[in-house]
């Protein structure tokens, strides 16, 4: 509901904003400021009492400011969720089916010990012969 409002109130500023902007005349709007004739007066315009026209403007831009950050903090503080919470989901994904081969036990730590004793003796045997010096 807050959120809404501030929104509400962010666009409402802006369009004072913008009008109140566009209201103010210029610092040399006159006809005498388009030729030249405006040179009196200093590099920024007369220091004259703030007209109503630049105090709605100065209080606009303050409310504008602040509805600003306001609503950056509460877009913020909506969405503390991951994105694995937001999509709905809540079962998990089915895998998918193993491979239509029969899968083979692991071996035992005493399996593979016995194979690479026999795998040993086997080269033993086919090197015997080799190693003797031919004449």
């Amino acid at each position: 509901m807050l959120f809404y409002v501030m929104t509400t109130l962010h666009v409402l500023v802006c369009v004072i904003l913008v009008l109140v902007v566009l209201l103010q005349s210029g610092k040399g709007a006159d006809l005498a400021g388009a030729f030249g004739g405006g040179a009196t007066q200093t590099a920024f315009g007369s220091r004259g009492p703030a007209s109503f026209l630049s105090r709605m403007t100065t209080a606009a831009a303050v409310v504008f400011m602040l509805t600003s950050i306001g609503l950056a903090l509460i877009s913020t503080k909506a969405q503390p969720r991951s994105i694995l919470e937001t999509t709905g989901t809540s079962q998990p994904a089915r895998q998918a089916p193993a491979a239509s081969e029969p899968s083979q036990p692991m071996p035992t730590q005493e399996e593979i010990q016995r194979k690479l004793e026999e795998l040993q003796k086997q080269n033993q045997g086919k090197a015997a012969p080799a190693e003797q010096p031919s004449r």
